[in-house]
């Protein structure tokens, strides 16, 4: 998939025909089925959003080939009529032409236009208009309205959040992946919670049948195995499911754990994942995710699991209410336990975490799991599912969260992950075979998830700025250079542009600092400029306010290297929409003598722009930027030189700020600035000011 969109993004003239043919293929009976056109046309509208594509080609494409899949689809129906349930997959699967019928029989033209939303029967209706011999003039005008209603509702998403995306990924493009990321994350867990419940459900009859027929080919051990697999028993399907889940889990589990600890090193998966969390970090992700991370946390689950336990006792359910403390004290010893003997090694700067398995996950799925499995049972038919549906992404939630903190490895929580469920499928298997009264389930799940989200909302807010410093990424390694060589041409050495995926978002980095920033910060003040202290969520939100005074809504961070702005200054133009902003950013350079600090920024000009009517921002302008200028006037009492940089022809502003390295004598000695070819020449006419002189 991700190919395809890369072909379709570089050629948008030839994408027509991609597009035509997934509209196509996704109309046409059976195909339509395995076809994934929902995730495709939405990934080609984000691409009409940023401009790869136009808008009015792409629906027209997608309505056209939709059209002909459907008329396609329709002369197979008309052509085959009846024939089609002896026909392969009919013959074995009748009920997807049946549910098509359903549909079609309540209303023949509504059921065109509504089929083609509908997953399910959309690629079945179409035939089944032909099988009823639907007239082919009143078909041909319930398939025009209901393509190109579904070419433009189908990309409209898509091409909204691409419009939107430069709200956020123009200075948090970041942001964008790790919410992607949580939401794929969340969908795996949800499918693998849903699916696997159905396909045992389903395949529980047959499941059963074989191990019967097991536990009498083999009397000793089939003894004891018999009463969980017996058909008669009422609880025998569940007991069943259970018990061949913790053999598979328990298996994997252990064979996690044997990895980690004969590996004595960190798995390349561990590092990889641990690498890619610390490069998406960004200042608007790190609050929400620890936050997210804080729901694994004792002070959120404590509360909610004490309620359960005193419920149970009041209403002398002690049967329940043992296996409820078992499963949270005995979890516990057992991951304590754990984490004290088996050794995992921490990269460097790591403050805490890191511990086999780790404690937060693993009690969150033996909390959340197992009160699933005591409320499940009480729960009519499919309903059953959603308990452990609600358990798995939340635990998901969690893990996600602390990876993305750099709390633990993936190792970590997959294997705190598979300790907490071996351990509730073992009570969960014992209570099911100890306890067969029924209780009303909905006050004690109340209480239960009740308590559990009061005591999130209450704790996790007030527990972000504890969890972001205790997990503050490590600093980078110093690398030591001289003062004087970074003057005269080891600047040149620094990135000339913003490490980002998109080549919009690589701004140039335009300004370096050597020195303390207070000076830089008062002379700017001294002009005019002020500091924005860094937006939060809720300032944020003002970006959804279209009727709000542009002055109300705040320049976005941005990260470089996972680090956010050091300084983020502003400057608004009166009378104009319009906003310089000066960025700086620290590096691992320490200039000598004195381990001077060097630091990096850009300064860009920002207009304020209506993002289809339903965001508003600060977008960066494009091609020639004159913020540069209006930062170098305040600075031109300061030590400073602009030359443009070989790797973006652009020019740069260098600056220091450190008296103690200015007055060195050793330091360069006056330097002209020397002119470039391209955007870069013309740039001489400021003087290049010795760094010793205008110190005092």
């Amino acid at each position: 998939m991700a190919t395809v969109l890369a072909w379709i993004g570089d050629h948008p003239i030839l994408a027509g025909a991609v597009i035509f043919a997934i509209a196509f293929c996704d109309a046409l009976i059976v195909l339509g089925a395995i076809v994934p056109a929902l995730p495709l046309l939405f990934a080609v509208g984000v691409l009409i959003g940023m401009g790869r594509i136009s808008g009015p080609y792409a629906v027209a494409c997608a309505s056209l080939g939709a059209f002909l899949g459907d008329g396609l689809s329709y002369w197979v129906g008309w052509r085959w009529g009846a024939r089609l349930y002896g026909i392969w997959p009919f013959s074995r699967y009748p009920q997807l032409l049946d549910r098509g019928s359903v549909l079609f029989r309540r209303n023949a033209f509504t059921s065109i236009l509504a089929a083609r939303y509908i997953g399910a029967v959309r690629p079945f209706v179409p035939a089944i208009a032909g099988m009823a011999r639907m007239r082919l003039r009143r078909y041909l005008l319930a398939s025009s309205v209901a393509s190109l209603s579904w070419g433009l509702l189908f990309l409209a998403p898509g091409w909204v959040l691409g419009r939107a995306y430069y709200v956020v990924a123009a200075v948090a493009g970041h942001l964008v992946i790790v919410v992607g990321l949580l939401l794929v994350v969340l969908a795996i867990a949800w499918a693998c919670v849903l699916y696997t419940y159905r396909w045992f459900a389903g395949h529980a009859d047959s499941l059963l049948a074989r191990a019967l027929d097991w536990s009498h080919r083999h009397p000793v051990l089939g003894r004891h195995s018999i009463a969980v697999f017996d058909p008669s028993h009422r609880e025998s399907v569940s007991l069943a499911l259970l018990a061949v889940l913790l053999l598979a889990i328990g298996w994997a589990w252990f064979a996690l754990l044997l990895a980690v600890i004969g590996h004595g090193e960190p798995l390349a998966v561990d590092l990889a994942v641990h690498d890619l969390m610390l490069a998406l970090r960004n200042p608007l992700a790190d609050h929400a995710m620890a936050a997210l991370a804080s729901l694994g946390d004792w002070p959120v689950l404590a509360p909610a699991c004490t309620l359960v336990l005193l419920y149970f006792v009041w209403r002398q359910r002690w049967m329940a209410a043992a296996h409820w403390l078992a499963a949270l004290a005995f979890g516990l010893a057992l991951t304590w336990l754990l984490g004290t003997t088996v050794d995992v090694v921490r990269p460097p700067g790591a403050s805490s975490g890191f511990g086999f398995p780790s404690i937060a996950v693993t009690m969150s799925t033996i909390a959340l799991g197992f009160f699933a499995v005591l409320i499940a049972r009480e729960l009519p038919g499919r309903d059953r599912v959603w308990p452990y549906v609600v358990s798995g992404v939340s635990v998901a939630v969690i893990g996600f969260a602390r990876l993305y903190l750099g709390a633990h490895w993936l190792s970590d929580v997959i294997g705190g992950m598979l300790l907490g469920i071996v351990w509730l499928l073992v009570l969960g298997i014992a209570y099911r075979r100890r306890f067969n009264r029924s209780f009303w389930i909905k006050p004690v799940a109340w209480v239960f998830y009740g308590s559990l989200a009061a005591a999130a909302l209450w704790y996790a807010p007030r527990n972000v700025e504890a969890k972001l410093a205790k997990f503050e990424p490590p600093p980078p390694l110093p690398v030591l250079a001289d003062l004087e060589d970074w003057w005269s041409h080891e600047w040149m050495l620094q990135p000339a542009r913003r490490n980002e995926f998109d080549d919009e978002l690589r701004w140039p980095l335009d300004v370096q600092v050597a020195g303390p920033l207070a000076p830089v910060q008062a002379r700017l003040e001294a002009a005019g400029w002020r500091v924005q202290p860094q937006a939060r969520w809720v300032q944020a939100m003002s970006l959804f306010d279209t009727d709000g005074d542009p002055d109300s809504v705040p320049v976005l961070p941005a990260t470089l290297d996972a680090r956010t702005e050091a300084l983020l200054m502003i400057r608004d133009v009166p009378g104009a929409h319009t906003r310089y902003v000066l960025r700086l950013w620290p590096t691992p350079v320490q200039l000598q003598p004195g381990d001077v600090p060097l630091w990096v920024g850009t300064a860009q000009t920002l207009h304020f722009h209506h993002e289809l009517g339903l965001v508003v921002t600060w977008r960066p302008q494009r091609g020639a930027d004159p913020a540069l200028e209006q930062v170098i006037a305040p600075l031109r009492n300061l030590p400073h030189a602009v030359a443009p940089h070989p790797g973006s022809q652009l020019p740069v502003l260098r600056v220091m700020t450190d008296a103690a390295g200015a007055a060195t004598p050793a330091v360069m000695p006056p330097r002209p600035a020397t002119p470039a070819p391209g955007p870069g020449a013309g740039t001489d006419r400021l003087p290049a000011a010795a760094p010793g002189a205008a110190r005092r």
